[in-house]
């Protein structure tokens, strides 16, 4: 398990475009399971292609079990 500063560092980095759309694919798949109804899907998919950093993207899914759930 890296330290806080690796984790800080991480959430720091810039975004790039395959980042956001593995954030947004990772949010279809909350919307498909029941977990976000249509308006937050719709907040956070906005807020994903506006994100400019990967603690951007995360804070968007952070309520959402893992890939591998």
């Amino acid at each position: 398990m890296g330290n806080d500063r690796e984790g800080t560092v991480r959430r720091a980095v810039r975004a790039g475009d395959d980042d956001r759309e593995g954030t947004v694919r990772r949010l279809q798949r909350g919307l498909a399971e029941g977990r976000l109804d249509v308006a937050e899907f719709d907040e956070r998919v906005r807020a994903a292609y506006a994100a400019r950093t990967l603690g951007e993207l995360a804070d968007l899914t952070a309520d959402l079990p893992p890939d591998r759930w």
